[in-house]
């Protein structure tokens, strides 16, 4: 039974990530562990600036982790993200933070990683 397109798999994990993707996994996971949120997330952009958040919930707004992390990376005046990481302990990457990250690249790794920082898997699509 073919995946539905609206939740795309994780590829299998990286043997290893790069230097700077593995920078992303601390970013996340501190800023998650911070506040003690849902999930983290940390960006790099096209110039390697990083923006880290963590998932907000307040009454009247709520923004997951990498929609956060995408907004920071947009207002700062990123065009393009290089990497994206999400630390959680969901076993897949929102949609909504997906489809921030696809608003400014097509093609930008999304790094699904567990709270201890194991990263689970890759989503490329």
């Amino acid at each position: 039974m073919p995946e539905s397109p609206a939740v795309p798999s994780a590829l299998p994990a990286p043997t290893e990530l790069s230097v700077e993707d593995a920078k992303l996994v601390i970013l996340a996971r501190g800023a998650r562990g911070r506040v003690g949120a849902v999930e983290g997330a940390a960006v790099r952009d096209q110039d390697g600036r990083t923006y880290a958040a963590a998932t907000v919930s307040l009454p009247s707004l709520t923004v997951t982790a990498l929609q956060l992390a995408v907004a920071s990376a947009a207002a700062a005046g990123a065009s393009r993200l290089e990497a994206a990481v999400v630390v959680t302990e969901a076993s897949t990457v929102d949609p909504a933070g997906r489809a921030a990250v696809r608003d400014l690249t097509t093609d930008a790794p999304i790094h699904l990683a567990a709270p201890d920082g194991t990263v689970l898997g890759t989503v490329v699509e």
